[in-house]
């Protein structure tokens, strides 16, 4: 049935008529999987579409180009502020009387959770994959910039965001949408709140959601063995809407402790990995910087290396799609640039630091083939792969390069996976219960209906094989990009006179240390 259901969506993607046999073989799961690919497939299409005659798709384009901006109009900020973000993290300047609900510390963790996750352990790998060592380079150089559009938008969260009696807060892209632009007297900004919303609530529960628990439970019984998805789902459902129904105090608490165990966890093998393997490190590098600019051993060459590094970059950190600062605006302070710094630190975690380190053992395991007579590296059939030592890619080849060094990786490979599965997930609940609470109303029923909505998703979504949905949900929330971007190049000034007020404010001394 795998292969009709792969015949049927490559059918439904082309628009081609079905065969009879596969018509009269479509179970019912598969029958709704095609119907919702041909509903879907024009806005996912229109999404993730290449720029004419290449392969780069233009909302990755979308994103680079709108990091360099913020990056040249705030003057670096990534570089010169990195030392003060650090302080904040660290509490230095936290007063626990501001209003908010959580720390710097456990703001910067929740937003984390949402990023770090299977792009940094399989979506590296494809990465390395297709575009060889030199996506390595883009992929850094994409995350440094992309640290400025975190900067612009979790400033903005903080500073429109709502204050409520209780001391709960609600912020993010809908809030400064909608305030920022009625306060600058540009119209729409309601309409496109609202739009933001939508595509905010369709990529948590799928995305954020149904795939996460789709590839928790493909982890979990490759290693148990196999067993019905449903018991996944259930299992997860009920630990994350433990988790949740707690609020973002709950959300936070968590997370503060699981991210940085999984971090370290991670970081760690792969450290293992390097100090193992020390005298390879130089000739890594060397081969990551050579196919940054030559593409060397890459069909495609230097575009196809950089394509591939701005694109994982992109899709890992998700900067500049607005859901970080949906996070962020919880956090407890008053004044919203510091939130702005924070925030910063989280495409450098993300992309330059976890997806460094798997693209480096990648590159030194030797599990990537080179051609000896042509000095490529060897593709798959596609022609959108490079083959292997054991035709691995994704997870695998990422396992595979682990293993290499610690044969007992996989399974640490398996506790990871779930831990950024369940990380990920409570983050994107969050996200969509803010989303969800804008459009519905504040209050305990409206929140209360998303959150068992978010948790049977879970169920679904481990147990079901919903693919066109899992790209229906990709396509929503880089669509909220489109929104968010557009936003703030109208709201980008509003950061500026915060970032200069502040920075007066600090270098006069205005601004000190808090005492704890």
């Amino acid at each position: 049935m795998k292969f009709i259901n792969r015949a049927l969506l490559a059918a439904a993607a082309t628009g081609a008529a079905l065969p009879a046999y596969a018509q009269e073989a479509m179970s019912l799961d598969e029958k709704v999987n095609t119907a919702f690919a041909n509903f879907t497939g024009p806005f996912v299409s229109l999404i993730f579409a290449p720029l004419p005659g290449t392969s780069f798709p233009w909302i990755v384009l979308w994103l680079v180009v709108a990091a360099s901006i913020f990056t040249i109009y705030f003057s670096f900020v990534q570089l010169r502020y990195f030392g003060h973000a650090v302080s904040l993290v660290k509490g230095d300047y936290s007063d626990p009387d501001d209003a908010g609900e959580v720390s710097h510390f456990q703001a910067l963790a929740t937003a984390l959770s949402g990023t770090v996750g299977l792009g940094n352990i399989a979506g590296v790998a494809v990465a390395v994959g297709i575009g060889g060592p030199g996506a390595t380079f883009w992929m850094i150089l994409a995350g440094l910039l992309g640290m400025a559009s975190k900067f612009t938008e979790c400033t903005l969260g903080v500073k429109y965001r709502n204050e409520y009696p209780d001391g709960t807060v609600s912020g993010g892209p809908m809030y400064y949408i909608s305030k920022g632009f009625k306060e600058r007297g540009i119209p729409g900004g309601g309409a496109l709140a609202i739009l933001f919303s939508v595509f905010c609530i369709l990529g948590a529960l799928g995305g954020g959601n149904m795939f996460q628990a789709n590839q928790a439970h493909a982890q979990i019984s490759g290693i148990v063995g196999d067993y019905p998805g449903w018991i996944t789902g259930l299992i997860f459902a009920g630990v994350v809407f433990a988790v949740i129904v707690g609020g973002i105090k709950s959300i936070a608490n968590v997370t503060e402790k699981v991210v940085p165990f999984m971090g370290i966890l991670y970081v760690g093998a792969a450290l293992i990995i390097l100090v193992v393997n020390y005298d390879k490190i130089g000739w890594a590098f060397g081969q990551i910087f050579a196919g940054a600019f030559t593409g060397l051993g890459v069909a495609g060459g230097f575009v196809g290396a950089l394509i591939q590094g701005f694109k994982r970059a992109a899709f890992s950190n998700e900067a500049g799609v607005g859901s970080a600062a949906i996070a962020h605006s919880a956090v407890r302070t008053k004044e919203p640039i510091t939130e702005g710094f924070v925030s910063l630190l989280e495409p450098l975690i993300d992309t330059v630091v976890i997806c460094t380190m798997t693209a480096l053992v990648i590159t030194i395991s030797g599990q990537l083939i080179l051609d000896a007579e042509t000095g490529n590296y060897v593709l798959n059939e596609a022609g959108s792969a490079i083959a292997t030592v054991d035709g691995n890619s994704g997870v695998a080849l990422t396992s595979a390069a682990f293993a290499s060094g610690i044969s007992w990786f996989p399974y640490v490979l398996a506790i990871a996976v779930v831990l950024f599965a369940f990380s990920t997930m409570i983050s994107w609940s969050y996200y969509g219960l803010k989303s969800w609470t804008y459009i519905f109303g504040e209050g305990k029923t409206s929140e209360l209906t998303f959150k068992i909505i978010f948790c049977i998703f879970i169920v679904i979504g481990a147990a079901a094989s919903l693919g066109p949905v899992i790209d229906f949900s990709d396509a929503a929330i880089f669509a909220m990009a489109v929104v968010n971007i557009t936003a703030l190049y109208f709201l980008m000034s509003i950061v500026r006179e915060e970032l200069r007020s502040y920075s007066e404010r600090l270098a006069s001394g205005e601004i000190k240390k808090f005492a704890h």
